[in-house]
């Protein structure tokens, strides 16, 4: 099957025929009970423009790339024309939202397109993002900003070249129709371009997909748009198994289908959520609704890459709690497990759910501990305390502010053939010590999280309602007497944490934990007596080199795209995009380049949100 032009692409949309569609062809903000799907149709925007395409990710839908240059490409991928074959629609689904069952949700600015069967045979769905309203729109105008939109293309691109499972971005296209948008809540809204992002993956279908029966929530109060009716389940499942996990079926008894079916998305979850902890990677809004049932990483909001190490680290600042911070990533994907296994109860027995999520953990820890391994160039067999040696290293991390990424790509300059003390390691500890955080910017990360302010108006609610407290907050007033305190010592500290101090302590903590690293790696070299050191060296180099990335879609970096792109200069868009196609690349195009820099200290300033 050769490439297709605009009008051939091969639509063969399963998801409209297969599975329930909402009968109302009137496309207004309702509850869609007893449907997966609603059809839609996109909103025309004016005058669009195309910002750019990522070659990589239209090519997997068999579309010829001389299809770019056609007048006719920018009026299909605006949303301004359908392509044929395509039929738009909206997906219905729930979500628990920071811990809490929202009822229905769906496809707000999201839009099914269609399933193209690509020149190698397989299903691709393709959607929209932001091309307008749909019937799960809810308060919003169903639109995504040019800002929010290029952060989502340039990161499902670069996740996709680091090797982490994503969706794609194909297309962004930008308009001169607007939006009005208050990015940081704070009553300054500012009218913004309109742009459309085409999304991709083989499937779309999230979590939260199979929680639109579940009956009202004691806790929110709120339910699923179409209660109790676990038949509109049973078809979407059995329709996911059929097309996404075929190995299932070859189990005749339903419970050990399901189970099978189960445990894949579990095993797939645990990978995931491995990858994203040994680059750095943090979603920032881990609901349910944000969880792909093919384990992809989904939905890119207020994401961001840790830079300056901190485990609580949330780029969201609507997660004021840090519900979905770095470290907290794979207990959260296990709790959204939980509550998809909740959801699949009429279908699966409970000690079968249990049994799948059983396995969890050591999948996740399996994944996690090996390319942990790997990241630190350790080719000989594992040993007891490599673990040890990891969580020390991120605490030493954490105690310094060092940039997690430039951190494990230059571990690599201690090396093998020289002993403790050599020039290696010196250059090494020299090194990290320009990766570490200023005074200044560490003492800020260790401020405590909750502002004195709304410590003081809980100790106040506490004094009046302590059950209001723990209802609100899951806190009593323990909790607040604690980091009130906490403010008071963090206030005294930040007097005496001077620059000298910084260094002299950074210095210290890093001489000693090279030193367990240097112990760890004068094992490897005895467990291969008679090697060839350089050429030992040489392998664990280029692993090291394999697996830790020199650059990644850093947040200033794409602020920098996105202030220029906002005046009409798309230049550093396609930069970065080129940028993020090579993560692993010591090559000449970027050689000169501040790419790998570590982040000015102003980038910790940036503030990021779910408006869209």
């Amino acid at each position: 099957m050769s490439s297709s032009t605009l009008e051939t692409l091969q639509f063969d949309n399963s998801c409209l025929s297969k599975l329930p569609l909402d009968p109302n062809p009137q496309n207004y903000v309702r509850t869609v009970p007893g449907a997966c799907f609603s059809r839609v149709t996109p909103t025309p925007v004016k005058n669009p423009r195309l910002v750019a395409t990522s070659r990589e990710a239209l090519q997997w839908i068999g579309l010829d790339e001389a299809q770019v240059n056609r007048p006719e490409f920018v009026e299909y991928f605006a949303g301004n024309k359908v392509l044929p074959g395509s039929e738009p629609a909206a997906h219905c689904y729930c979500g628990h939202q920071f811990g809490n069952f929202a009822g229905q949700l769906g496809d707000g600015r999201a839009m099914y397109l269609g399933e193209v069967i690509n020149p190698q045979g397989q299903r691709v769905e393709i959607q929209f993002k932001g091309a307008g309203k749909t019937p799960y729109s809810r308060e919003a105008d169903g639109r995504a900003v040019l800002r929010s939109s290029i952060r989502e293309f340039l990161c499902s691109e670069a996740m996709f070249h680091l090797g982490v499972p994503t969706t794609r971005a194909g297309t962004l296209v930008t308009s001169d129709s607007y939006a009005v948008r208050d990015i940081n809540y704070d009553g300054h809204p500012k009218d913004e371009r309109c742009t459309v992002v085409l999304r991709i993956a083989p499937s779309f279908i999230r979590f939260g997909s199979f929680q639109i029966a579940k009956p009202m929530d004691p806790y929110t109060g709120r339910a699923g748009p179409s209660p109790g009716r676990t038949e509109l389940v049973q078809t979407l499942l059995d329709y996911v198994i059929q097309y996404h996990f075929p190995e299932s079926l070859q189990h005749t008894e339903p419970a050990d289908k399901y189970a099978s079916f189960f445990g894949e998305v579990v095993r797939r979850t645990a990978l995931l959520a491995a990858e994203w902890q040994c680059c750095g990677f943090t979603h920032g809004v881990l609901n349910t609704d944000n969880m792909s049932i093919l384990g992809l990483t989904i939905d890119y909001g207020p994401f961001g890459f840790v830079e300056s190490y901190d485990g609580e680290f949330t780029p969201n600042t609507s997660d004021n709690q840090g519900r979905y911070a770095f470290e907290k990533q794979p207990k959260i994907c296990l709790w959204n497990l939980e509550r998809l296994a909740e959801a699949l109860a009429f279908a699966l027995p409970q000690d079968r759910r249990q049994a799948e999520l059983a396995r969890y953990w050591p999948i996740f820890e399996g994944a996690y501990y090996t390319k942990m391994r790997a990241k630190l160039g350790l080719i000989d067999n594992s040993e007891p305390g490599d673990v040890e040696l990891f969580k020390s290293l991120l605490a030493t991390m954490e105690n310094t502010g060092a940039d997690f990424t430039n951190t494990f790509r230059n571990l690599k300059l201690m090396t093998l053939t020289e002993g403790p003390h050599g020039r290696g390691d010196q250059a090494l500890v020299e090194y990290l010590l320009t990766q570490t955080s200023s005074a200044e910017v560490q003492m800020s990360k260790m401020c405590p999280k909750v502002p004195v302010r709304q410590l003081q108006m809980l100790l106040s609610l506490a004094d009046q309602q302590p059950e209001m407290l723990v209802a609100l907050t899951g806190k009593d007033v323990s909790f607040v007497r604690e980091e009130l305190a906490k403010h008071e010592r963090w206030k005294e500290e930040s007097k005496q944490y001077t620059p000298e101090r910084k260094r002299q302590t950074d210095t210290e903590a890093w001489n000693a934990w090279l030193a367990q690293y240097r112990a760890r790696l004068d094992r490897l070299v005895a467990q291969h007596a008679g090697a060839d050191l350089a050429e030992l060296d040489q392998r664990r180099r280029a692993l090291m080199d394999a697996t830790n990335p020199k650059f990644i879609l850093r947040n200033h970096m794409a602020q920098t795209a996105i202030e220029k792109a906002e005046k009409g200069d798309f230049s550093e868009v396609h930069r970065l995009l080129d940028l993020v196609r090579q993560p692993f690349s010591e090559g000449e195009a970027f050689a000169d380049s501040h790419y790998d820099a570590k982040p000015p200290d102003w980038a910790s300033g940036i503030c990021l949100s779910c408006s869209s």
